[in-house]
């Protein structure tokens, strides 16, 4: 599928990997609304990329319809929705103290990573249902979910979190199955160690990294942002990738902990 001439929706869109999928996507002449929390940060983006910015809490269904209500007013077809909003929450199921999970914390992950994520699928893809198909095959758009390899080999304390990411995993082929009938492809992404602003910077944060780099089996680094947005435009470009699911992580696999 072509981008030139089209209108994405990038949720989690103002830094890391929505960041960088924001900017591959206008530099391939795709409008794209910039979904978050952050307003700064988003703002200056969508200026920066010729997009536009909406407030938007992915897993408050209004928010996200204003949100897609913003891609389809852009005056260009809807084709293309991105989540990659997500928060991360390390806890175990009973402390070491005793202690059970928060119950909260947990509702709150699976809220914001899995509720959100279908929040988005469901409600742009209804929108890209209502545009007229790019191609013989009937193909109207796409939707990139981002997941993690902790969704398939979560570590100790990454409970909520491995809940959340494996839930999106479920779903890639059922709403691929069930978007099939409007010519909306589903894929997932499932990344490793990707290199973002969340890991800080110094001597102690590269000493972290070093750690988290050890158990990855070629090329012997970090992922980055820019890497995974490619990965998100080619699943993107390429008509025939449907309901896969696809680890981006160097061949790494996860330890307990």
């Amino acid at each position: 599928m072509n981008l030139s001439g089209t209108a994405a929706i990038v949720s989690g869109g103002a830094s890391g990997l929505g960041e960088a999928t924001v900017r591959d996507l206008a530099s391939e002449g795709c409008t794209v609304v910039v979904a978050d929390l952050n307003g700064e940060r988003g703002k200056e983006l969508a200026e920066s990329v010729g997009g536009v910015f909406v407030r938007t809490d992915v897993a408050d269904e209004q928010s996200v319809t204003e949100a897609v209500d913003a891609a389809q007013a852009l005056g260009v077809p809807l084709r293309v929705a991105v989540s990659c909003a997500g928060i991360g929450w390390a806890s175990r199921t009973v402390g070491r103290d005793g202690t059970p999970h928060d119950l909260g914390t947990y509702r709150k992950v699976i809220d914001v990573n899995l509720i959100g994520t279908f929040n988005v699928m469901r409600i742009a893809a209804a929108a890209m249902a209502k545009t007229e198909p790019v191609d013989t095959d009937g193909q109207r758009g796409a939707i990139i979910n981002t997941a993690s390899i902790a969704g398939i080999e979560g570590q100790t304390g990454q409970v909520a979190y491995s809940a959340s990411k494996g839930g999106i995993i479920g779903m890639t082929v059922p709403a691929a199955r069930d978007l099939a009938a409007i010519g909306v492809r589903v894929n997932t992404i499932c990344p490793g160690i990707i290199d973002t602003p969340i890991y800080g910077s110094g001597p102690a944060s590269d000493d972290f990294k070093a750690k988290l780099i050890a158990p990855v089996v070629f090329p012997k680094r970090m992922g980055t942002a820019a890497e995974f947005a490619h990965l998100v435009r080619s699943l993107i470009e390429n008509d025939y990738m449907n309901a896969e699911v696809i680890r981006f992580d160097g061949g790494i696999r996860f330890q307990p902990k």
